[in-house]
C-alpha cells in the first residue's frame, strides 16, 4: 500500500480506502421484474461466476449486505433475486442502484486478464518508450474494449486504443504501465 501526500492510505488501484473495505460496482439494477422480488440488471463483468447463487453482495451506496438467491440471463439482461429480499416490495427501493462486491472477494483472473479498476490510471507508452498519456476510461464495445487515453502534455488529443493483441503489447500492473504499438491511422 502506498500513501499520498496527506497520509491517506491508497490501495493498488489508487482508490482511497482509509482502512475500510473497497467496494467495486459489478452490476447495475434497473428495476423490479415481476412480483417475486427479481430485478432486471446489467452485469459489468464477463466473469458471471463473480455473481453466483449464494454470493455475498452489497446493494446501493449504503452497501446493504445481501445474498444472491438466483441469477438467470434473459436476452442481454440478467434477472437477479435475493435471499434477503423475496418480494417486489423489498426490491423496489433498489431501482437504479449498483451491486457491489468487496475488492478482495473478486475472482482471480487468468494471465492477460485485468479488472478495469486495475487499468485505470496506468501510464501508456509506445513501443519506442514515448510517454503517450494515462488510461482514463474504458469503453465496452461489441467487438473489443477500447482504452481511452488522456493525453500527455506533448499529445494534443485524447487517444482511443482498441484492446487487441496487435495494439496492446504489454500490461504491467506492478510497473503501472502499458506498452502499445501505435497504429498508422493515428
Amino acid at each position: 500500500m502506498s500513501k499520498n501526500h496527506e497520509g491517506v492510505n491508497q490501495n493498488k488501484s489508487g482508490l482511497l480506502n482509509n482502512g475500510e473495505p473497497v467496494f467495486l460496482a459489478i452490476a447495475k439494477i434497473f428495476k423490479p421484474h415481476g412480483l417475486k422480488g427479481e430485478v432486471s440488471a446489467d452485469i459489468f463483468s464477463q466473469k458471471i461466476d463473480s455473481l453466483t447463487d449464494g454470493k455475498q453482495i452489497y446493494i446501493g451506496e449504503k452497501h446493504i449486505p445481501s445474498r444472491i438467491n438466483k441469477i438467470r440471463k434473459i436476452n442481454k439482461k440478467f434477472l437477479i433475486s435475493f435471499l434477503d429480499h423475496p418480494k417486489i416490495e423489498d426490491v423496489e427501493f433498489f431501482r437504479n442502484t449498483y451491486i457491489y462486491v468487496k475488492e478482495d472477494e473478486l475472482p482471480q483472473l487468468s494471465t492477460d486478464e485485468y479488472y478495469f479498476h486495475d487499468l485505470i490510471g496506468l501510464d501508456v507508452f509506445s513501443t519506442d518508450n514515448e510517454f503517450i498519456g494515462t488510461i482514463s476510461d474504458i469503453l465496452i464495445t461489441g467487438a473489443n474494449d477500447v482504452y481511452v487515453v488522456k493525453p500527455s502534455e506533448k499529445q494534443k488529443e485524447e487517444l482511443l486504443l482498441p484492446a487487441i493483441k496487435e495494439v496492446i503489447k504489454k500490461v504491467s500492473i506492478k510497473e503501472k504501465k502499458i506498452v502499445v504499438k501505435l497504429q498508422e491511422w493515428r
